[in-house]
This record gives structure tokens, C-alpha cells and sequence, in this order.
């Protein structure tokens, strides 16, 4: 059910979800990324999915969108 790079999100939670389902939300990414938390706090992302250390807000991006910053989402529960 892969469809390569060309795959086109409505939200957060379809990037979590195809992160999920890819089984690369634990692998690593090419480049961790310093992302600045809603809740003020700095954290590294080092994996496809993360969680912000202070208020365990999701951030995931995809393999194929992993080389931007500007790709990460960020998911509301």
C-alpha cells in the first residue's frame, strides 16, 4: 500500500498513521530535527515519530518528507 513520495495528506494524524503503518515510527531520521514545542519546550526529534518530553505532544513525518523540518507534522490527541 505503499505509493512512494507522491502521497498527499489532509492532517497530522494520516502522516501518524502512515508513519504507523510503514513501521518506521522507532527508525531513525537522516537528520534529527530541534523542534520547538506549543508548550515552550526545545527537544530533539530523532525518530519518525516523537513526543515532546514535557507535554507528550506527537510529531511524526514520513521517510520520503524527512529531509525538511517544514514536513513535520504536529498531532493533537
Amino acid at each position: 500500500m505503499h505509493d512512494g513520495c507522491t502521497a498527499k495528506f489532509e492532517d497530522g494524524i494520516e502522516v501518524l498513521n502512515k508513519v504507523r503503518m510503514m513501521g518506521f515510527s522507532n527508525g531513525y531520521l537522516p537528520i534529527p530535527f530541534k523542534i520547538e514545542c506549543e508548550c515552550g519546550n526545545e527537544f530533539e526529534m530523532k525518530t519518525f515519530e516523537s513526543f515532546c518530553d514535557k507535554c507528550n505532544r506527537i510529531y511524526a513525518v514520513t521517510p520520503c518528507h524527512a529531509f525538511d523540518i517544514e514536513n513535520v507534522s504536529k498531532i493533537s490527541l
